[in-house]
């Protein structure tokens, strides 16, 4: 949806319809945390008690384990997972001389990442994705002096909707929040003053006074429209006023979908399809324990003899119940009920339920120590259930936050002024489950290689040594300055020592820079090396 101009009557206006249009999605929502994650329900107040009609726990620990799998397959917080690349159009001599620009760049951004809430939000929007099918992840700019220019916010689905364009990309995104004035005061310090009416209320309220905000960014095109206005409400004596008002190159909000249905916005989730197993999961561990207790403690019966009192009788060691002559006196009732088959429908139910949320092919192995081969297998396996997830996820997810993250850093002036376009530079994605096919691409090359050298002597002039150990370093996400140049190689091809050559000791070392490498080389500036690749001719020009 793109809006002429924003105004605060329209950004009511649109939240509500596009709140309406997302009514039918709440309830089946509702559902899908109530038996899955009851930790993260709406449907209760904060910090009441949640799960109280859970029974089984299969689903919950199956989505916590699903959302690990995700976080330490495509944004591992231990581990380098993303960082830039050369693109298409350069050659392979600007490539060379733009690597290691573009390392130092990604490391500088993976630091920001490090030093963020990033691994704790995206988790919370992990377990969002599984069990709603749609996540929503906030980036904003952090204030200047803080460890890390990067602030994230996991916002429930429950208070985002979104509006979609025609080809069904997500574009406008609108949150709504409650805050007290001094909540509203420390996130918008600009705002106007606002006409809060207080009466008796106050003495329930107080301070407390809760004033619903919307946050608004739609794209036009400049960009993204970003617009925070105040409801009006019964008890305030304001319109809906704005707060804040301002412009983005890229959105803050980072929305991304399980798998999509055509003609929704919303996404759809693996708990959605294992939603019905996991009703009657929970519903058979119920009956299973109503009649366990029955079992245990036993249902009772007695003939109306005159005698017999039940009120009276308590059922404790060593009591003596009274009874008239012929009658049967108190007598245990028969259960109906069948243990043996409640567990094998269960048993069937849980297996059902791990392997629609993959926990039996992304959970962490119990058996003993698996061999390359089954570790082969079981990363195809993987490759092949997320493939199609992993690209959405790639092209909602992961390619907005790292142009966000770039887009903060150019701003602030840490990195310099570069556009990710795929044609001059590219984004590297150096995840576990992004590199199962480079691996799977270098094992096979490697197999070709020793099937050609097996053939003799003459059979690997075919092979071109340096080009297929630069492709392997490609694959294998090797890092630029590790690399030898061409130059390098060629000294090293007619006997000389190769430049910058380990010195034996510290003080040979620094003898080493001061002679060999003059002063404008010692340190490399890399707008300027960015600046002189495109001022040789742009990309395909040497």
């Amino acid at each position: 949806m793109i809006m002429d101009e924003l105004t605060p009557e329209s950004v009511v206006r649109a939240f509500k319809r596009a709140k309406d249009n997302r009514a039918t999605w709440e309830g089946h929502w509702r559902d899908c945390y109530d038996y899955a994650l009851p930790l993260r329900s709406q449907s209760m107040a904060k910090g009441a008690k949640t799960g109280d009609k859970l029974f089984d726990g299969t689903a919950p620990d199956a989505v916590d384990q699903l959302a690990a799998s995700l976080l330490a397959n495509l944004t591992p917080p231990w581990g380098r997972w993303v960082g830039l690349m050369p693109g298409t159009e350069l050659t392979p001599e600007q490539r060379e001389r733009v690597a290691p620009v573009l390392d130092k760049i990604a490391t500088v951004m993976q630091s920001h990442f490090d030093r963020s809430n990033f691994a704790v939000e995206i988790h919370q929007c992990y377990l969002d994705l599984v069990t709603a099918g749609t996540a929503s992840l906030m980036l904003e700019e952090n204030a200047l002096g803080e460890a890390s220019a990067f602030r994230f916010t996991a916002v429930p689905v429950f208070d985002v909707v979104f509006d979609s364009d025609a080809s069904g990309r997500l574009q406008g995104t609108m949150r709504r929040m409650e805050m007290t004035e001094r909540e509203l005061r420390q996130r918008y310090p600009q705002a106007p003053e606002l006409d809060i009416r207080r009466g008796r209320d106050d003495l329930t309220f107080g301070d407390d006074r809760r004033i619903g905000v919307i946050e608004a960014v739609m794209p036009d095109d400049k960009g993204y429209h970003y617009m925070a206005v105040a409801e009006a409400g019964p008890g305030h004596g304001f319109e809906a006023t704005t707060l804040a008002e301002g412009r983005f190159k890229t959105s803050p909000f980072i929305n991304f979908r399980w798998l999509k249905a055509p003609g929704e916005i919303y996404g759809r989730s693996p708990v959605m399809k294992a939603l019905p197993d996991i009703k009657t999961a929970n519903k058979v561990v119920e009956l299973t324990l109503k009649n366990a207790s029955i079992a245990v403690t036993g249902i009772w019966q007695a003939d109306d003899d005159g005698v017999l009192n039940p009120a009276n009788i308590k059922l404790v060691p060593g009591a003596i119940i009274p009874k008239a002559v012929g009658s049967q006196g108190l007598t245990p009732l028969e259960t109906p009920g069948r243990f043996d088959i409640s567990g094998i429908v269960l048993d069937n139910l849980r297996e059902r339920i791990r392997t629609s949320l993959l926990t039996d092919k992304l959970g962490q192995v119990s058996g003993p120590k698996m061999s390359a081969t089954e570790v082969l297998e079981r990363s195809a396996d993987m490759a092949r259930l997320l493939g199609a997830t992993f690209g959405r996820l790639q092209t909602e997810l992961l390619n907005p936050l790292i142009d966000r993250a770039v887009a903060i850093l150019r701003r602030r002036g840490e990195i310099p002024d570069v556009v990710i376009d795929g044609r001059t530079i590219d984004i590297d994605y150096k995840s576990p489950l992004a590199r199962r096919q480079s691996q799977v691409e270098a094992q096979n090359a490697i197999a070709w290689v020793s099937a050609v050298t097996s053939l003799g002597p003459k059979a690997a002039y075919i092979i071109d040594d340096i080009r297929a150990a630069r492709w392997l370093a490609d694959v294998f996400r090797v890092p630029g300055d590790l690399l030898r140049s061409d130059e390098q190689i060629e000294r090293l091809a007619n006997g000389a020592p190769p430049m910058g050559a380990m010195p034996a000791n510290l003080g040979a070392l620094a003898q080493a820079l001061e002679t060999q490498l003059p002063s404008e080389q010692a340190a490399v500036n890399p707008a300027e090396a960015l600046a002189s690749v495109m001022m040789e001719g742009g990309p395909g020009h040497g």
